[in-house]
C-alpha cells in the first residue's frame, strides 16, 4: 500500500465543510413497485429506507456548487488556491467539472480539476489537496465529492437501484501547524486494478469504442457484483484504517467516531469489528441518503456536525472503498468549526 505523510512544520487543516442532496425523495415503498423487493428487504440487507435523486435538469456540478458554497460559508472564507472535484458522473467526460463549479462559485481563474476514484474519490481529494498545502503550492483547497449515480442506474437492476443515492459534501483545507485540531494526520491509500470488473461501467470510454466491433448501444449502466464486493470492502476499508492508525500512532480504543464510506450499513459494522471499534461509534447517515459515492463521507460528516453528535475535539477515522478498486483511509481531530445544516 502507499502511504503517505506530511512535513511536520506544514500540514493541511479542515476549515469547513458542507453538503447538500437533492429535495426528491425516493423511499423503499416507491422502489417496491417497479422491482422485485420490499421495504424490509432492502433495510435488512443494506440499512437503507430513503435516498434523495435528483430531479431532470440537475447535474452533478450543480450539487457540488451548492455545497462548495456550504464549505465556503464553514469556513468563514471564500478565498481558496484551488478546487478539486471528486466524482465519476461528471457533467460530461469532457471538459472536466470542476472549472465549471469554481465559475460558478465565482472563485476566480484557480486550478481547479476531477479525479476519478469512485467512492474512494473524497479521501483521494483530501491527499492531494494536503499534497498541494504541504508543498506550499497551495495554501487553501476546496474539496468537493459529489455523485448524480441516479443517472447511471439500470432501473431494472435491483443490485444497484437500491443502493445509490445522489448527493455531494464539501471540505475547506487550509495551511496550518501539525500539532493543531483539524490536521490531517496522514493517509493510507491503494488499488487493485486487476479487478476493475467487480464494480464498473462498461460503455462510454475508449476501450469500447475502440473494439473492431464496436457496440451499437452503448451499456453505461452501472454493474456490480455484491457479494465480492462485500468482502473485498471490508478487508481492505479494515486493513486501510490498521494500517493508518499504526503509522499515526492512534489504537482503536482512542478513535471517537468511525467514519466509513456509508455503501452499507453491515458492511460498516463488520469493518468496525474488526478494528475493534464499538458499533455505537459508527456514524450512519447512509439509512437516509443511502450510497452517495465520493459524497457519502463528507455527507456523513456533515450530518453529525451539524446534529451534535461529532463535537470538537474529538478523534475520527476516515475509510473510503470503491471501484477501480481503490481505498484510502485518513484521520484528524475535530476542529470547532460553524456547520451548516442539512436537511436529509
Amino acid at each position: 500500500m502507499h502511504k503517505t505523510e506530511h512535513p511536520t512544520s506544514r500540514a493541511a487543516v479542515l476549515a469547513g465543510i458542507g453538503a447538500m442532496v437533492p429535495p426528491r425523495v425516493v423511499d423503499n415503498e416507491e422502489l417496491s413497485k417497479s422491482l422485485d423487493t420490499n421495504d424490509q428487504w432492502i433495510r435488512t440487507r443494506t440499512g437503507i429506507s430513503r435516498r434523495h435523486w435528483a430531479s431532470p435538469g440537475t447535474a452533478t456540478g450543480d450539487l457540488a456548487a451548492v455545497a462548495g458554497e456550504r464549505a465556503l460559508e464553514s469556513a468563514g472564507s471564500r478565498s481558496v488556491d484551488m478546487l478539486i472535484l471528486a466524482t465519476s458522473t461528471p457533467n460530461q467526460p469532457m471538459p472536466a467539472t470542476a472549472p465549471e463549479v469554481a465559475a460558478k462559485l465565482d472563485l476566480g481563474m484557480i486550478p481547479a480539476f476531477d479525479i476519478s476514484v469512485a467512492c474512494a474519490g473524497f479521501i483521494y481529494g483530501l491527499s492531494t489537496a494536503a499534497g498541494a498545502i504541504a508543498s506550499g503550492i497551495a495554501d487553501r483547497v476546496l474539496v468537493i465529492g459529489a455523485d448524480i449515480w441516479s443517472t447511471r442506474l439500470n432501473p431494472e437492476d435491483r443490485a444497484t437501484a437500491i443502493i445509490f443515492g445522489d448527493g455531494a459534501g464539501a471540505a475547506v483545507l487550509r495551511a496550518g501547524d501539525p500539532t493543531e485540531r483539524g490536521a490531517i494526520a496522514g493517509f493510507d491509500l491503494g488499488s487493485d486494478g486487476a479487478r476493475k470488473d467487480l464494480a464498473m461501467v462498461p460503455g462510454g470510454g475508449s476501450r469500447e469504442r475502440s473494439a473492431p466491433e464496436a457496440a451499437v448501444d452503448t451499456d453505461e449502466y452501472l454493474y456490480m457484483r455484491g457479494k465480492e464486493i462485500f468482502t473485498h470492502a471490508v478487508n481492505r476499508m479494515g486493513g486501510s484504517s490498521a494500517a493508518l492508525l499504526d503509522r499515526i500512532g492512534w489504537s482503536a480504543d482512542s478513535v471517537d467516531w468511525f467514519a466509513g464510506h456509508q455503501a452499507n450499513a453491515r458492511i460498516l459494522h463488520t469493518v468496525a469489528d474488526v478494528l475493534d471499534v464499538d458499533r455505537e461509534r459508527v456514524l450512519i447517515h447512509l439509512d437516509r441518503v443511502g450510497n452517495t459515492s465520493a459524497a457519502s463521507i463528507p455527507l456523513a460528516l456533515t450530518d453529525a456536525a451539524a446534529d451534535g453528535r461529532l463535537t470538537a475535539g474529538e478523534r475520527v477515522l476516515l475509510t473510503a472503498f470503491g471501484g477501480g478498486l481503490s481505498w484510502g483511509s485518513t484521520a484528524l481531530t475535530w476542529p470547532k468549526i460553524y456547520v451548516p445544516d442539512i436537511a436529509s
